[in-house]
């Protein structure tokens, strides 16, 4: 198994935690939601054969720690802090994965740093903005933030998973989760507050230049058991505002954890069919 190693980097009002593993090309991967670093374990590891896999704990999340008070963060911020941990490589355009909230991380950081990114994998981007009814999701998304404030993480987080039609106990990795994944596991519960309370309505109120990023290398990604699911209907909209025919990943919006030897090798066909060098060992 490669070993890593982690890091930090300073980043305008944090301090950003990183891990990186394996050797080739680089491949960035973009947490979603509460989730930091460790939601990729499962397929960290695989991919390392492959690429020098980097992950990270965005802002105000787990190990990355804000300078000063929390503060409402956008997608454009969360992009500006994955162009700095590129260039801190300083190792040329990166293959990207970005899942679910990531997914719009990595398609800004497409658009405003074209330079940096070789091919990218927008896994199930919740870019509600797309959607016939919109204006419904927004008002849906106020709603959950009240319901954060008034009673807390749970019912919000309730009402929410409902509402996008996710399982509240989504599916574990085969043979349970390791001790690795349990802790990211505690640790995302721990990241609710942040989430909800300044994440939550930047994140739902973000729509990507269409314009631009046809012009750019990306594959939009579902699940292949997540059809009719909110997520999945919003990367069914983006793909066809590109033009494109959306990729499947196995499984459903956490595909990553359940199935993720067929999830390692899909994303693979996927990127270097996107772009990406063909490098490394095989799986």
């Amino acid at each position: 198994m490669n070993q890593s190693r982690t890091g930090t980097l300073k980043v305008p009002g944090a301090t950003l935690y990183y891990e990186v593993r394996g050797a080739g090309p680089v491949l960035l991967m973009i947490p979603g939601g509460p989730a930091d670093a460790g939601g990729f374990a499962p397929i960290r590891d695989i991919l390392s054969d492959r690429y020098t896999v980097v992950t990270y704990d965005p802002r105000g999340l787990s190990r990355s720690p804000l300078d000063g008070d929390a503060l409402d963060v956008t997608v454009r911020t969360f992009a500006d802090d994955a162009h700095r941990l590129l260039a801190s490589f300083g190792t040329g355009p990166a293959c990207v994965l970005g899942d679910s909230g990531g997914a719009l991380v990595g398609i800004e950081l497409a658009v405003r740093h074209p330079e940096q990114v070789r091919a990218l994998v927008a896994h199930e981007p919740p870019l509600t903005r797309l959607l016939e009814d919109a204006d419904e999701h927004a008002r849906f998304a106020r709603e959950v933030y009240d319901t954060y404030l008034a009673e807390g993480t749970g019912p919000a987080m309730q009402k929410f998973l409902a509402s996008a039609g996710l399982p509240l106990d989504p599916p574990e990795a085969p043979g349970g989760p390791t001790p690795e994944m349990a802790e990211a596991m505690a640790r995302m519960q721990g990241n609710m507050d942040y989430f909800l309370g300044h994440m939550w309505l930047p994140l739902g109120d973000y729509a990507p230049d269409i314009h631009r990023l046809r012009t750019r290398q990306i594959a939009v990604a579902v699940g292949e058991a997540s059809e009719g699911q909110l997520a999945h209907r919003a990367a069914l909209a983006l793909a066809g505002r590109l033009g494109k025919r959306p990729a499947v990943l196995p499984g459903g919006h956490s595909g990553i954890g359940s199935q993720p030897e067929v999830f390692a090798w899909r994303l693979h066909e996927i990127l270097a069919s996107t772009g990406a060098p063909e490098e490394g060992t095989p799986f």
